[in-house]
């Protein structure tokens, strides 16, 4: 039995996080580069922003989810030195992402019309669809990028991705500037821009990561089954059966803040546009913690693979220690910059005020966040998934938004009290998660 000190725990994962953290940074910086430079256009396109980011959200963890489960699958095997097996969930993991990325694609273009049934104001929905049909488009792309990129994760190279994502997400920023505002004679798009430079970002970042790995000599070895005569059904069939699960744990989360949106904007404009802005910052630190639980789900399905239990439990609750001081972190820093963040995004001193308040209570609920998103990751690297959907479901539409609808209407605490629905969800996840892993990775050291 291998018996590492928690100190060296620390560092493996730090070693495997730190990178995914930047890659995942480069993901939701695209969205923080978009609302930027939108709410530079006015309070109503950065409420059509919000409205349209909540909706593709959704979508967009949807995929997400899917390719996650290919992390798991490849690091056990890869813990078993069955290289066949590392081949044929390459290949049947690109295919599985690019058929799902199509279909979101289609689905997301066919249904974004029908925003309109959800109440928002008028002017907002008219920003929102063309701006959310070219979001969807880059759902294709995307995938592409996370079937390689999963893939390398997988195998613990995960330094490419973070080095890829900084690029492509350079490269969006200088799109933004160009496209939104019409500079060097291109036309002027508006908030439309922003998407374009979403989509082409993440076209050069799909090419960059399979050219890595389909041209570079150290995956030789799996090569050889990239064929489409080795295309499996039983292979798609365990990627779909462990990543669906993780989708629909994904959408249990992500749509209760995606439904906090709509519900924020029956409030009015400028809380709609205020909720963006903190929903923005907010995604930062939490993207961020996931890094750290993408490394739990690497080290924790590697020595699941390795039969080495006492080390994999050590290996997650050091993933858990690392996220709640980080995020503490985190959390003290909204707090102090409350006031100075917002104003980065507009000028609007009624939308500053309302998203300082919310920025205090998303300080409020960092530890909880960090805490289920790594209990979220440690469970799937056990292949654990289909229980975690199920406390997604309690924690955040049985209780988070429930609570948060009474706050925020009934009691008449407006955005805050939909935002304070949140932050108890969040915290009853973590709980959760966190007793599920501990009950699991005990159950396998004693068994």
């Amino acid at each position: 039995m291998n018996t590492n000190t928690y100190k060296e725990h620390f560092s493996k994962n730090f070693t495997l996080a730190y990178p995914v953290i930047m890659s995942q940074l480069g993901h939701i910086l695209v969205s923080v580069a978009d609302s930027l430079m939108v709410g530079q256009l006015g309070t109503t396109p950065l409420a059509a922003s919000s409205l349209g980011n909540s909706i593709f959200m959704i979508t967009m963890v949807f995929g997400l989810g899917i390719s996650f489960s290919i992390t798991p699958l490849i690091a056990a095997a890869e813990g078993r030195k069955n290289y066949t097996r590392i081949s044929l969930l390459l290949l049947n993991g690109l295919v599985s992402n690019v058929l799902v990325g199509v279909f979101l694609f289609i689905a997301g273009y066919f249904f974004s019309p029908y925003i309109t049934l959800l109440d928002q104001p008028e002017d907002v929905v008219a920003l929102a669809i063309p701006y959310m049909n070219v979001l969807f488009l880059s759902m294709v792309p995307l995938m592409v990028f996370q079937a390689f990129r999963q893939f390398a994760e997988g195998l613990s190279l995960t330094r490419e991705a973070m080095y890829i994502s900084i690029v492509a997400n350079v490269l969006n920023v200088f799109l933004n500037y160009v496209l939104i505002w019409g500079i060097f004679g291109l036309p002027e798009l508006g908030m439309v821009g922003a998407a374009w430079a979403t989509l082409i970002s993440r076209v050069i970042m799909a090419l960059m990561m399979g050219g890595w790995v389909l041209y570079n000599k150290r995956f030789e070895i799996f090569w050889h089954f990239l064929r489409l005569r080795h295309l499996s059904f039983l292979h798609m069939y365990r990627i779909f059966k462990l990543g669906l699960p993780i989708s629909g744990q994904m959408i249990f989360e992500m749509g209760a803040f995606s439904f906090s949106a709509i519900m924020i904007g029956w409030i009015g404009t400028k809380e709609l546009a205020a909720h963006q802005i903190a929903i923005n910052v907010a995604s930062v630190t939490y993207m961020m913690a996931s890094g750290i639980a993408a490394a739990a789900t690497i080290r924790v399905s590697n020595l699941k693979g390795l039969r080495n239990y006492f080390d994999m439990r050590m290996a997650g609750i050091s993933s858990f220690v690392m996220a709640i001081i980080f995020m503490i972190i985190s959390g003290l820093l909204m707090v102090v910059a409350k006031d100075f963040i917002p104003g980065l995004y507009i000028d609007d001193p009624e939308v500053i005020q309302i998203a300082s308040v919310l920025l205090i209570i998303a300080a409020l609920f960092q530890i909880s966040d960090g805490v289920q998103v790594v209990g979220l990751g440690a469970l799937r690297g056990l292949e654990d998934v289909q229980i975690p959907s199920l406390i997604s479901l309690l924690a955040y539409w049985a209780v988070g938004l429930p609570v948060g609808y009474v706050l925020g209407f009934k009691a008449g605490f407006g955005a805050s009290g939909i935002w304070a629905g949140l932050l108890l969800g969040l915290t009853v996840a973590a709980v959760l998660m966190y007793l599920r892993f501990k009950w699991l990775s005990t159950k396998l050291i004693r068994d």
